[in-house]
């Protein structure tokens, strides 16, 4: 574990990707929310949306403290200046595509978390992981009903985002002797290292199913094509109207000063 007080670059950008893609899944939990099929389920979106932007709130603070400014953190920036995970760019239309959507996506955020080894993390990264672990759980278990119910569907979804996740926790080339963060200190398992335990999850969840998980290609992402700092392959973002909606863009009129 590294005493320096100043992260590495990479690490403050892997951080931010972290951060912004919970920010967008708390955004997409609300948006579901009342649309689920049952109320057990909108209530768990809603435990979720407030467990995400809880977590956020603490990344960027320290963020913060990496120099980021608040402002630019908040409300300053362009709907290209986010590091979401790219699963996240576009609402899902259906149920089981959100939950497909909104499972791997939760999945692989926490991974690249719960990878960080620096003293700022002691005791949030823990805390983190006990919501995140109820997340996990609930997601695993509609996976496992929609394979039962809605294969083709489920499939399809996998197929749909298996890139663009894979994309976020990164390329295969980021091996033990050659991930950046892994090299710094900042992190103690390589991107090739939670590549290869994401994808195993869901190929024993989805074991003795219908539904057959993607295969976990090398080549995807691209490296030499792959954005380190946006996390993602392509100029694509999430859309202006929500980027609105994330910094309250319609709401600054009845701010108190």
């Amino acid at each position: 574990m590294t005493d320096d007080a100043t992260w590495p670059t990479e690490a403050v950008d892997y951080v931010q990707a972290i951060a912004d893609t919970k920010l967008l899944l708390g955004q997409r939990y609300g948006e579901w929310m009342l649309k689920a099929p049952n109320l057990e389920d909108d209530i768990s979106g809603a435990s979720n949306a407030q467990d995400e932007i809880g977590q956020v709130r603490q990344l960027f603070r320290l963020l913060q403290q990496q120099g980021r400014e608040e402002s630019w953190l908040e409300s300053d920036r362009a709907p290209d200046e986010y590091a979401n995970a790219a699963t996240l760019d576009e609402a899902a239309e259906t149920w089981p595509a959100f939950v497909v959507q909104s499972a791997l996506t939760d999945r692989a955020a926490w991974l690249l978390l719960d990878a960080i080894d620096h003293e700022d993390f002691t005791g949030m990264v823990q805390k983190m992981g006990q919501d995140e672990y109820f997340h996990l759980e609930h997601h695993d278990a509609r996976l496992e009903t929609l394979a039962r119910d809605q294969a083709e569907d489920v499939e399809a979804a996998l197929e749909r985002y298996f890139p663009d996740i894979l994309a976020f926790v990164g390329p295969a080339t980021y091996g033990s002797g050659d991930d950046p963060l892994v090299g710094a200190g900042f992190t103690d398992r390589s991107v090739a290292e939670i590549r290869g335990a994401f994808h195993e999850h869901y190929v024993e969840l989805f074991a003795g199913t219908d539904v057959s998980v993607p295969p976990l290609r090398e080549d995807v992402p691209d490296p030499d094509a792959w954005d380190e700092t946006r996390r993602r392959v392509g100029e694509g973002h999430v859309a202006p109207d929500v980027v609105d909606q994330l910094q309250g863009v319609s709401n600054r009129e009845f701010l108190i000063q």
